[in-house]
C-alpha cells in the first residue's frame, strides 16, 4: 500500500489498510473551511470509518459487505452526532472500496468514485466503479472553472453539487445515512482465475480513467514490477504536465489471492 496527500504538508484525506483476509481504502471528501460543520475534518472521518470497517471484517460471523459498512457508518456518525452537523450536505463524507475473500471467492463493494480492479488471468481487468458521481459533477464543471477565483461563489456552487449525494437521482457516498451503503455497487467473482487485485482512490485512477495516460493491463504489470509509489510518481508527472490540481493518492494492491 502507498498513499500520498497531494501535495508535501498537507493532511492526507485517503485511509487504506487490510486484515488477512480483506482490504479496504477511504477516498474522503469535503469542503475547505467546514470546521464550523464538523470540528474533526475530512481525515478523522476517513481514518475512523477505515478503522470501523477493518475492525468488522475481522470479527464476528461473515454478513453481507453492505451491511458491514452500514454499520461502520452509523459507528462513526454516533461518535460525532452530539459535537458536529452531521447532516450537513458538506459534512465530511467518503467514498469506499472493499475486497474480502471468503469461501473460494472474492467479494467487492465500491461505493462512490473509488475504484477497483481484479486482475484476472484469461481476460481483460474487470474495472468496477461508481459513474454517478461524475455524470452529475459534469454539469457543475463549466461554473466551478469560472468560480476558480472566488473562494465564496466556489463553495457555494460545490455546496449544490454536494446537495446531489445521498438522495434519489443523485449519487451515493458514506456519510451520515447507513442507507447509502445499500447503493453501493458489489460482485462476487471466484478466486479462481484471479492473479491479484488492486484499490484506488480517485487521485490514483486518474493515470488510466482520466487522464489515459496508461491503460488498466499497463496499470496492473506497473504495479507488479514497480508497486504502487512507481502509479502514483506517474500520476504527478501526468498532473503537473497538464497543469491539474493534484489530489490525495492512495493504492493498495493485493496479490497472490488466496485463503490459506
Amino acid at each position: 500500500m502507498t498513499s500520498e496527500p497531494a501535495r508535501p504538508g498537507r493532511v492526507n484525506e485517503d485511509f487504506a489498510g487490510a486484515v488477512p483476509a480483506a482490504a479496504v481504502l477511504v477516498d474522503g471528501a469535503g469542503i475547505p473551511g467546514a470546521e464550523s460543520i464538523c470540528r474533526h475534518g475530512v481525515a478523522w472521518y476517513a481514518g475512523r470509518l477505515g478503522g470501523s470497517l477493518l475492525g468488522l471484517l475481522s470479527t464476528g460471523p461473515e454478513r453481507a459487505l453492505p451491511a458491514l459498512l452500514a454499520d461502520a457508518i452509523v459507528r462513526v456518525t454516533d461518535e460525532h452526532r452530539d459535537t458536529c452537523d452531521v447532516a450537513d450536505p458538506i459534512s465530511p463524507s467518503a467514498a469506499v472500496a472493499v475486497l474480502r475473500l471468503s469461501a473460494g471467492r472474492v467479494d467487492h463493494l465500491v461505493l462512490g468514485d473509488a475504484v477497483l480492479v481484479l486482475d484476472r488471468a484469461d481476460a481483460a481487468p474487470l474495472v468496477v466503479t461508481d459513474h454517478r458521481e461524475a455524470d452529475i459533477a459534469r454539469s457543475y464543471l463549466p461554473a466551478l472553472a469560472a468560480a476558480a477565483g472566488d473562494g465564496d461563489d466556489y463553495r457555494r456552487i460545490l455546496g449544490e453539487l454536494r446537495a446531489n449525494r445521498n438522495s434519489p437521482g443523485g449519487f451515493w457516498v458514506a456519510k451520515d445515512d447507513p442507507g447509502a451503503a445499500d447503493q453501493a455497487v458489489t460482485g462476487s467473482t471466484p478466486i479462481a482465475g484471479l492473479t491479484g487485485a488492486v484499490l484506488l482512490s480517485n487521485g490514483a485512477s486518474r493515470i488510466a480513467d482520466r487522464f489515459g495516460a496508461a491503460g488498466w493491463p499497463e496499470v496492473l504489470a506497473v504495479l507488479a514490477s514497480s508497486g504502487p509509489a512507481e502509479i502514483i510518481r506517474r500520476v504527478r508527472r501526468v498532473e503537473a504536465r497538464h497543469a491539474v490540481t493534484p489530489d490525495d493518492a492512495t493504492i493498495a494492491h493485493c496479490t497472490d489471492l488466496d485463503e490459506t
